[in-house]
């Protein structure tokens, strides 16, 4: 009796501990910092040429993208949303590698890499958010980053863009996305919402 007291008292604390200790939000914390040097960069710099642009770009999303797949990993439990996650890093990953291996490629080069490969992970990210919804706190955090990248996408796939004009939306998405992922985590962190990895998001 006893120890069936005891078994059916601890998991309530231990829960509770487990979400107080959760470290989700520094996820959308660490996207931030990225974002923001990149955006930062692009601001400062005044060539603006596609070597530049793609340059920029490769290292934010080889950063971010190593980022996003090793903390999904480390902070979100085992289920569908983690697994989009995941490899949403890896696509990132490997567009970032490609940009800063073949910067001296042609501008096309670099609307064909932004547009396609922000279009994956628009896809994936918003596809997460969508199917969280109403049970994870950070599924509207990742509708709104899913839909900016998606906004960028077409930017480079369907806008006449010039080299110039193309390296400073790069900058500004930078510095938009970095502002909401820092704020993102500092709400999740600082607010009175479950944590996200508290929540069953997968059936």
């Amino acid at each position: 009796m006893k120890v069936g007291r005891e078994l059916s008292t601890q998991p309530a604390g231990a829960e509770s501990a487990a979400a107080s200790r959760s470290p989700y939000w520094g996820v959308p914390v660490a996207r931030a910092i990225p974002a923001l040097l990149t955006g930062l960069l692009i601001t400062f710099l005044a060539n603006h040429s596609s070597q530049i642009g793609l340059l920029a770009f490769g290292a934010y999303s080889l950063t971010s993208g190593l980022l996003i797949a090793v903390l999904s990993l480390r902070t979100m439990p085992r289920s569908t949303s983690r697994s989009l996650f995941v490899l949403q890093g890896i696509v990132m990953a490997v567009a970032g590698i490609l940009a800063l291996a073949l910067n001296s490629f042609p501008l096309a080069f670099l609307f064909y890499l932004v547009s396609v490969s922000s279009a994956i992970a628009a896809m994936l990210e918003l596809y997460s958010g969508i199917r969280a919804r109403g049970t994870n706190p950070a599924a509207k955090d990742w509708i709104v980053v899913g839909s900016a990248t998606a906004v960028l996408a077409l930017s480079f796939l369907l806008l006449p863009l010039t080299a110039v004009v193309a390296v400073g939306i790069l900058g500004a998405y930078g510095i938009m996305l970095g502002i909401f992922l820092l704020i993102a985590g500092l709400s999740l962190r600082w607010g009175t919402t479950p944590n996200p990895t508290t929540q069953v998001d997968d059936k």
